[in-house]
């Protein structure tokens, strides 16, 4: 019997401090975007200068465990994960002018999260999209760059993930940076968001139209012709 409450002590002292991780994690991925990001600007020079508080988030990241069948801790960790490591991504090259002047930026260079070794592209691709098949993803998950959702200055947090993904989608199909509206030549130029992932807004036999019309407060005809305009590689610093 006391074997019995020894073991499940043992249990109960590993998710405590997983739990205990996990919230430390949030809390300084929190006062960091608090701190560097302002109006979807980054101070990547102030943290050039004075990297500590980036690779602390960072070293935490690393001893996280999280699975999706706890979905919110799940996607807020990876969510904060990501865009973390795009600004330590740009951190170890600055200055530069693009994520793009670093060959590999998404695609190459790994980052130890979550004891895995892995891409931006594989947080992005496989981790998320793959798993929850929710187009909001593009509204959170931040490229470093102009053309990118402007960063939000604290962390997603699983207990308000939900309201944060859908101000986040809809601040941007509402306002001018993802789409603009030609009312006059029934036009509508989108981001290329919308034409590399297409398949993620035309889901269920739906229109990019009719999924951008499910955040608009003014709906956009169906009959709009869609088209899309060059996305802005540059750095989103402040």
């Amino acid at each position: 019997m006391k074997k019995i409450i020894v073991i499940i002590l043992v249990c109960l002292g590993g998710f405590s401090a997983e739990a205990q991780t996990l919230e430390t994690f949030f809390t300084q991925a929190d006062s960091f975007f608090k701190t560097y990001v302002k109006n979807g600007r980054v101070a990547y020079s102030e943290i050039k200068k004075e990297p500590s508080t980036l690779n602390e988030v960072l070293k935490t990241a690393e001893g996280i465990s999280v699975s999706k069948t706890d979905a919110k801790n799940y996607k807020a960790f990876w969510i904060n994960a990501y865009n973390l490591s795009v600004i330590k991504g740009l951190v170890d090259n600055y200055p530069t002018n693009s994520p793009l002047n670093d060959k590999g930026f998404f695609d190459k260079t790994k980052y130890n999260l979550a004891g895995k070794k892995i891409t931006l592209n594989s947080i992005e691709n496989d981790l998320l999209r793959a798993q929850f098949k929710d187009a909001r993803f593009h509204f959170v998950l931040v490229c470093g760059a102009v053309g990118c959702p402007p960063l939000i200055n604290k962390a997603y947090l699983p207990s308000t993930l939900e309201a944060q993904l859908q101000k986040q989608a809809t601040l941007a199909i509402n306002g001018d940076y993802f789409i603009k509206v030609n009312n006059k030549k029934k036009q509508v130029k989108g981001s290329k968001i919308l034409e590399w992932y297409k398949e993620d807004f035309v889901a269920n036999g739906q229109t990019e139209i009719d999924y951008l019309n499910r955040f608009r407060t003014i709906k956009i005809p169906t009959d709009f012709k869609l088209s899309y305009f060059e996305y802005n590689w540059n750095i989103n610093k402040q």
